[in-house]
């Protein structure tokens, strides 16, 4: 069986949206592109190079997967190596468009259940990155083996979140991490579908907390 992985770069509030250029992903306005390169942090890169190591194939949303297509294959100079690794991998594209996929060694996987038998499979790790919208069917699946987050200091106030609406409740198990020396933590999850919940201790009832329980079921709090 293979692993499913995936990386994501957020702002504190969340918001992983074109954190490599201002040109990436434009969509809704966003017009802070490029916050991740703004904000340079080298022990952050040395994490990243982990998720970076060979061998992986990639697991990508579409319009990820248009991002990288337009970029890697033309890529020269700092980062080759990154580009040639990229390049060779065997990409694995969850879609329901038709449009072609013509970045060299791209699949077409049509839902989750095509995913779910590529992960019964042989072969290396399946590794996201970006890709927010596939999120939530994996999590709601028990898909996702592994999720490494990088929490940059920045607060960006707009933009897409990495996880959007729709995430089902998951519990994000913690297996490593720590926080660089300009404040970005990096933490490696094992999530787990669901949420236990309790409660603080109960007061005893009083006339204050009585009217409120009324007024929450009335709608009126």
């Amino acid at each position: 069986m293979r692993e499913i992985c995936g990386t994501l770069f957020q702002s504190l509030d969340g918001v992983m949206q074109a954190p490599g250029s201002r040109e990436e992903d434009p969509t809704g306005g966003f017009d802070l592109g490029g916050w991740q390169f703004g904000f340079p942090d080298e022990e952050a890169g040395e994490a990243i190079g982990a998720s970076l190591a060979p061998p992986y194939a990639l697991l990508l949303g579409r319009r990820t997967y248009d991002i990288f297509a337009a970029y890697w294959p033309f890529h020269e100079g700092e980062d080759k190596s990154i580009a040639d690794a990229f390049n060779a991998a065997e990409k694995y594209v969850l879609t329901t468009s038709d449009a072609p996929l013509d970045w060299a060694n791209s699949h077409r996987l049509r839902g989750f259940d095509d995913l779910a038998a590529l992960r019964d499979g042989d072969g290396p790790r399946l590794q996201i990155w970006g890709s927010s919208t596939l999120y939530p069917g994996l999590i709601e699946r028990g898909l996702l083996d592994r999720l490494s987050l990088l929490t940059y200091p920045l607060i960006l106030g707009k933009g897409k979140r990495s996880f959007p609406g729709g995430t089902p409740p998951a519990t994000l198990r913690f297996e490593s991490g720590r926080t660089t020396s300009k404040g970005t933590a990096v933490a490696t999850f094992v999530p787990t579908p669901g949420v236990a919940l309790g409660s603080s201790p109960p007061n005893s009832p009083n006339p204050r907390e009585q009217a409120r329980q009324a007024a929450i079921k009335e709608n009126r709090w």
